[in-house]
Protein backbone atom coordinates (compact mmCIF):
# COMPACT_ATOMS: atom_id res chain seq x y z
CA UNK A 1 0.00 0.00 0.00
CA UNK A 2 1.54 3.64 -0.61
CA UNK A 3 1.14 6.47 1.36
CA UNK A 4 -1.35 8.77 -0.28
CA UNK A 5 -2.56 12.00 1.28
CA UNK A 6 -4.06 15.35 0.30
CA UNK A 7 -2.43 18.60 1.15
CA UNK A 8 -2.98 22.43 0.45
CA UNK A 9 -0.94 23.67 -2.79
CA UNK A 10 1.27 26.75 -2.32
CA UNK A 11 2.16 28.81 -5.45
CA UNK A 12 5.58 27.01 -5.80
CA UNK A 13 3.41 24.07 -6.87
CA UNK A 14 1.72 25.75 -9.94
CA UNK A 15 3.75 24.30 -12.41
CA UNK A 16 3.15 20.96 -11.24
CA UNK A 17 -0.68 21.51 -11.30
CA UNK A 18 -0.28 22.96 -14.76
CA UNK A 19 1.34 20.10 -16.06
CA UNK A 20 -1.07 17.97 -14.60
CA UNK A 21 -3.69 20.30 -15.60
CA UNK A 22 -2.67 19.76 -18.91
CA UNK A 23 -2.75 16.11 -19.09
CA UNK A 24 -6.43 16.29 -18.38
CA UNK A 25 -6.84 18.35 -21.05
CA UNK A 26 -5.66 16.31 -23.66
CA UNK A 27 -7.37 13.30 -21.69
CA UNK A 28 -10.58 15.33 -22.60
CA UNK A 29 -10.18 16.16 -25.71
CA UNK A 30 -8.85 12.54 -27.09
CA UNK A 31 -12.35 11.43 -25.33
CA UNK A 32 -13.73 14.62 -27.67
CA UNK A 33 -15.07 16.52 -24.78
CA UNK A 34 -15.12 19.74 -24.97
CA UNK A 35 -14.86 20.60 -21.41
CA UNK A 36 -11.33 22.46 -20.36
CA UNK A 37 -10.40 23.00 -24.37
CA UNK A 38 -11.22 26.74 -24.70
CA UNK A 39 -8.01 27.73 -22.60
CA UNK A 40 -10.04 27.27 -18.48
CA UNK A 41 -8.31 26.11 -16.13
CA UNK A 42 -5.43 28.73 -16.75
CA UNK A 43 -2.79 29.51 -14.97
CA UNK A 44 -4.46 32.79 -13.20
CA UNK A 45 -7.44 30.72 -12.61
CA UNK A 46 -5.12 28.46 -10.51
CA UNK A 47 -3.43 30.94 -8.78
CA UNK A 48 -6.66 32.60 -7.32
CA UNK A 49 -7.52 28.88 -6.43
CA UNK A 50 -3.89 28.60 -4.45
CA UNK A 51 -4.37 32.24 -2.88
CA UNK A 52 -7.51 31.37 -1.83
CA UNK A 53 -6.19 28.36 0.05
CA UNK A 54 -8.47 26.28 -2.17
CA UNK A 55 -6.57 24.09 -4.03
CA UNK A 56 -5.65 20.51 -2.87
CA UNK A 57 -2.72 18.24 -4.10
CA UNK A 58 -3.11 14.52 -3.97
CA UNK A 59 0.12 13.30 -2.89
CA UNK A 60 1.40 9.55 -3.26
CA UNK A 61 4.55 8.38 -2.26
CA UNK A 62 5.74 12.03 -1.76
CA UNK A 63 4.81 12.72 -5.60
CA UNK A 64 1.85 14.99 -6.47
CA UNK A 65 -0.60 12.87 -8.36
CA UNK A 66 -3.27 14.80 -8.84
CA UNK A 67 -5.24 18.64 -8.15
CA UNK A 68 -8.28 19.74 -7.39
CA UNK A 69 -10.47 22.97 -6.21
CA UNK A 70 -12.37 22.49 -3.01
CA UNK A 71 -14.88 26.06 -2.63
CA UNK A 72 -16.66 25.80 1.02
CA UNK A 73 -19.11 28.35 -0.06
CA UNK A 74 -22.30 29.77 -2.39
CA UNK A 75 -21.35 28.78 -5.95
CA UNK A 76 -22.71 31.54 -8.12
CA UNK A 77 -22.88 28.72 -11.15
CA UNK A 78 -25.24 26.88 -8.74
CA UNK A 79 -27.76 29.35 -8.01
CA UNK A 80 -30.17 28.74 -11.14
CA UNK A 81 -30.62 24.77 -11.87
CA UNK A 82 -32.70 23.26 -14.61
CA UNK A 83 -34.54 20.26 -15.35
CA UNK A 84 -34.66 19.46 -11.37
CA UNK A 85 -33.56 20.77 -7.94
CA UNK A 86 -31.31 20.78 -5.30
CA UNK A 87 -32.10 18.36 -2.54
CA UNK A 88 -30.76 21.15 0.07
CA UNK A 89 -31.13 24.30 -0.64
CA UNK A 90 -30.58 25.40 3.24
CA UNK A 91 -27.41 24.22 4.15
CA UNK A 92 -23.82 24.70 3.56
CA UNK A 93 -22.10 22.87 0.57
CA UNK A 94 -18.51 22.47 -0.52
CA UNK A 95 -17.85 22.10 -3.88
CA UNK A 96 -15.27 20.01 -5.92
CA UNK A 97 -13.74 21.90 -9.16
CA UNK A 98 -11.00 20.97 -11.81
CA UNK A 99 -10.24 17.90 -10.27
CA UNK A 100 -7.32 16.25 -12.48
CA UNK A 101 -4.86 13.28 -11.96
CA UNK A 102 -1.44 13.76 -13.54
CA UNK A 103 0.39 11.67 -16.10
CA UNK A 104 1.56 8.09 -14.89
CA UNK A 105 -0.50 7.64 -12.34
CA UNK A 106 -3.81 6.79 -14.25
CA UNK A 107 -5.64 3.13 -13.45
CA UNK A 108 -4.79 3.27 -9.67
CA UNK A 109 -8.54 4.73 -8.72
CA UNK A 110 -6.42 7.25 -7.42
CA UNK A 111 -9.87 9.99 -7.54
CA UNK A 112 -11.41 8.00 -5.74
CA UNK A 113 -8.76 8.14 -3.29
CA UNK A 114 -8.94 11.99 -3.65
CA UNK A 115 -12.55 12.32 -3.56
CA UNK A 116 -12.84 10.85 0.05
CA UNK A 117 -10.13 12.66 1.40
CA UNK A 118 -11.50 16.43 -0.25
CA UNK A 119 -14.81 14.79 1.45
CA UNK A 120 -13.23 13.70 4.87
CA UNK A 121 -11.37 17.41 5.00
CA UNK A 122 -14.91 18.92 4.20
CA UNK A 123 -17.11 16.64 6.54
CA UNK A 124 -14.22 17.56 8.93
CA UNK A 125 -14.92 21.28 8.85
CA UNK A 126 -18.79 20.81 9.85
CA UNK A 127 -19.73 20.58 5.74
CA UNK A 128 -22.23 17.50 5.29
CA UNK A 129 -23.61 18.54 1.47
CA UNK A 130 -21.40 18.49 -1.66
CA UNK A 131 -22.31 19.25 -5.10
CA UNK A 132 -19.64 19.05 -8.34
CA UNK A 133 -20.78 19.67 -12.17
CA UNK A 134 -19.56 17.70 -15.45
CA UNK A 135 -20.10 17.85 -18.92
CA UNK A 136 -22.53 15.57 -20.39
CA UNK A 137 -19.48 13.91 -22.36
CA UNK A 138 -17.43 13.75 -19.63
CA UNK A 139 -18.15 9.81 -18.58
CA UNK A 140 -15.50 9.00 -16.95
CA UNK A 141 -16.29 12.34 -14.05
CA UNK A 142 -19.98 10.91 -13.80
CA UNK A 143 -18.70 7.32 -13.12
CA UNK A 144 -17.13 8.54 -10.22
CA UNK A 145 -20.14 11.13 -8.81
CA UNK A 146 -22.38 8.40 -9.19
CA UNK A 147 -19.67 5.66 -7.46
CA UNK A 148 -19.57 8.62 -4.21
CA UNK A 149 -23.34 8.37 -3.88
CA UNK A 150 -23.88 12.07 -5.50
CA UNK A 151 -27.12 12.13 -7.16
CA UNK A 152 -27.69 14.21 -10.71
CA UNK A 153 -29.54 17.06 -9.68
CA UNK A 154 -30.13 18.52 -13.23
CA UNK A 155 -28.32 21.30 -15.29
CA UNK A 156 -26.47 24.50 -14.32
CA UNK A 157 -24.49 26.76 -16.70
CA UNK A 158 -21.24 27.50 -16.09
CA UNK A 159 -19.99 31.09 -16.59
CA UNK A 160 -16.77 30.18 -18.86
CA UNK A 161 -16.19 31.35 -22.13
CA UNK A 162 -17.37 28.08 -23.97
CA UNK A 163 -19.51 26.85 -26.62
CA UNK A 164 -21.60 24.36 -24.81
CA UNK A 165 -21.65 25.80 -21.05
CA UNK A 166 -24.07 23.66 -19.96
CA UNK A 167 -23.20 21.06 -17.33
CA UNK A 168 -24.75 18.24 -15.36
CA UNK A 169 -25.21 19.21 -11.59
CA UNK A 170 -24.75 16.20 -9.36
CA UNK A 171 -25.27 16.29 -5.09
CA UNK A 172 -24.20 14.24 -2.12
CA UNK A 173 -25.64 15.03 1.28
CA UNK A 174 -23.95 12.97 4.07
CA UNK A 175 -25.95 12.81 8.17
Amino acid sequence: MSLIFIKRATLRDLPTIMAIINHAKAQLKAAESPQWQDGYPDAAALRRDVDAQQCWLLVVDGQVAGTATMVIGDDPNYRHIEDGQWQNSQDPYATIHRIAIGAGFGGQHLSHYFFSNLISQAYHEGVRNFRMDTHVKNQQMQAIARSFGYKHRGTIYVDEQTRDASRLAFELNLD
